[in-house]
């Protein structure tokens, strides 16, 4: 049951990030829910304080606020990768007790149990930084795309409320998304691997559609991600080794 769970982690946290790509337009009200009020507000309100102090540049503004954001949540994103390096190094014992146990099911999963409780890792670390995180991204997006003053601001050649009109922005965004998953292919599982061509393009399309603003975002997060996928992993001559 664990591990069926594991298998379908990246797909869920595939969906949350589609999820929170869904239109939106309401304004944002603080006294409107929980949501609202404790997550988007707080996050839109640091979007304006920064652009007031960076002269009034949004594109900016959405800089620093992701940057904050991502190293607040860098903690979490260290237990992730940690965890998912722990079971890639169980995974030649967990192959054994398959093998040993193909024909008990049940005393597969004893002795899977047991591995795990020898090694003292849970299996289900690696899914609560996810969880954890995506809601955290998604009320960034909501604060982004709700907040009346950033659309009505121009940064570069974009006007951040409006699609960018020569595609540079969605080929940047599918681009770093593709350098970014390219990144970290080595600690994906093979299901994750099988999106490397389909999520880039899939973004390229919704960046296509979506005001500036938003893929300005995504832009901004997966070098972000590259980045620190690079100080992590030590670089392409230390792929899939995670720094101690």
């Amino acid at each position: 049951m664990t591990r069926r769970f594991m298998k379908y982690v990246p797909f869920l946290a595939v969906f949350l990030l589609l999820a929170g790509c869904s239109p939106a337009t309401a304004p944002i009200d603080p006294n409107s829910g929980i949501w609202d009020k404790y997550f988007v507000y707080p996050l839109a309100t640091s979007l304006d304080w920064f652009a007031n102090v960076l002269w009034g540049q949004y594109g900016l503004s959405i800089l620093v606020v992701t940057m904050i954001i991502r190293l607040i949540i860098l903690p979490l994103t260290l237990k992730q990768v940690r965890s998912s390096k722990r079971m890639q190094e169980l995974q030649p014992e967990l192959k054994k007790l398959k093998d040993k146990f193909k024909d008990d099911p049940k005393k597969q999963q004893e002795e899977t149990m047991k591995l795990f409780q020898k090694e003292g890792v849970n299996p289900l670390a690696g899914c609560l930084p996810i969880l954890v995180q995506m809601p955290i991204l998604i009320a960034l997006y909501n604060a982004i795309m709700r907040n009346h003053h950033i659309g009505e601001h121009s940064f570069l050649w974009m006007q951040l409320g409006t699609k960018d009109p020569f595609y540079i922005l969605p080929l940047l965004a599918a681009l770093t998304t593709f350098l970014q998953q390219k990144m970290m292919s080595s600690q994906m599982n093979p299901q994750m691997q099988s999106l490397m061509f389909i999520f880039p393009v899939m973004i390229f399309v919704m960046a296509m559609n979506f005001a500036s603003a938003l893929p300005l975002y995504w832009v901004y997060s997966n070098i972000f991600t590259i980045v620190q996928s690079y100080f992590i992993y030590g670089g392409p001559s230390k792929k899939g080794e995670l720094k101690k």
